[in-house]
């Protein structure tokens, strides 16, 4: 009896587009495969900023005023610098080896941009933005703000000076991850040296994918995966072997499905169309706040 949970497809990145005109995104789920809204629940949206070179720039490039109600978004700095602000007074800015995870709850007026010293002298970026969709229960919560620092991630250190891994949530053998998470998610980021095997235990029901953000890697001693791939696994055993074919960084994704309706329109995640006309109306009512572009 297997307990290895398999892999179901390893999947190229889609076509790219811009959101704003800071961030250049292949977007592997829901729209890039029509995996469908479902598929990686509770991670619903999955945006990434592959390596891009951006030319210096006095004005910082990035995203307007828009929007979130009904979930959180998460965004990990692989390269560059990211400067946000929201409607309920949070601010600050990730660099390289950060995260920002933000629950919009029950709603907030959001934008972000290049920090302005990264955007003035321009250089290499790469950035993963998610979103996590919240239960039914928790959709209207208080929104809040977690920036955490990369020494603020558990870390776990592989044996013979092979990498580490860092705990963005859940847990890695016994190391706690920083962020708190409404509902069961283990989120990492395995930094690999060359030769390193990597093994991780996660739930046969949760759903899985990684992210390869740098290098190659062997899965399961069957599959092989390239940087910019996402690996995508069946929900059928527990474990999975990681071989880093040279030097690599994986972001690892693996939550417990929240199995609810599902009623997105623009930046809003609700589970029904009622509550995505109320957020609607209370955006015109200023329920979301004020902030300026």
């Amino acid at each position: 009896m297997s307990h290895i949970k398999s892999v179901q497809q390893i999947l190229t990145p889609p076509p790219s587009h811009m959101v704003g005109d800071g961030f250049r995104v292949h977007n592997f789920f829901p729209s890039g495969y029509k995996m469908g809204m479902h598929r990686m629940s509770p991670f619903f949206l999955l945006d990434y900023n592959a390596k891009v070179e951006f030319p210096p720039k006095d004005e910082p490039r990035g995203v307007g005023v828009h929007p979130h109600r009904g979930f959180e978004t998460v965004t990990i700095a692989y390269h560059g610098k990211i400067a946000h602000h929201d409607s309920s007074g949070n601010s600050g800015v990730i660099g390289t080896g950060d995260v920002q995870w933000m629950t919009a709850g029950s709603g907030v007026l959001h934008k972000e941009y290049h920090d302005r010293e990264y955007s003035k002298a321009g250089g290499l970026f790469q950035m993963v933005q998610l979103w996590v969709n919240l239960p039914a229960k928790d959709k209207m919560t208080t929104p809040k703000y977690q920036g955490i620092e990369n020494a603020q991630l558990g870390k776990y250190y592989l044996p013979d000076n092979q990498g580490l891994v860092e705990v963005i949530a859940g847990e890695y053998k016994g190391i706690k991850g920083a962020a708190s998470t409404f509902t069961p998610i283990n989120m990492y980021n395995v930094r690999a040296k060359k030769g390193a095997i990597v093994d991780l235990s996660l739930d046969e029901k949760h759903n899985t994918g990684i992210v390869v953000i740098e290098g190659i890697v062997k899965v399961n001693d069957t599959e092989t995966a390239p940087v910019d791939n996402f690996i995508l696994f069946r929900n059928d055993g527990t474990e999975i072997k990681i071989e880093a074919l040279e030097d690599a960084v994986l972001l690892v994704l693996s939550g417990e499905p929240i199995n609810e309706p599902i009623i997105q329109y623009g930046p809003f995640l609700m589970n029904n169309k009622a509550e995505i006309l109320q957020a609607y109306d209370d955006l015109a009512k200023g329920k979301f706040g004020v902030l300026e572009d």
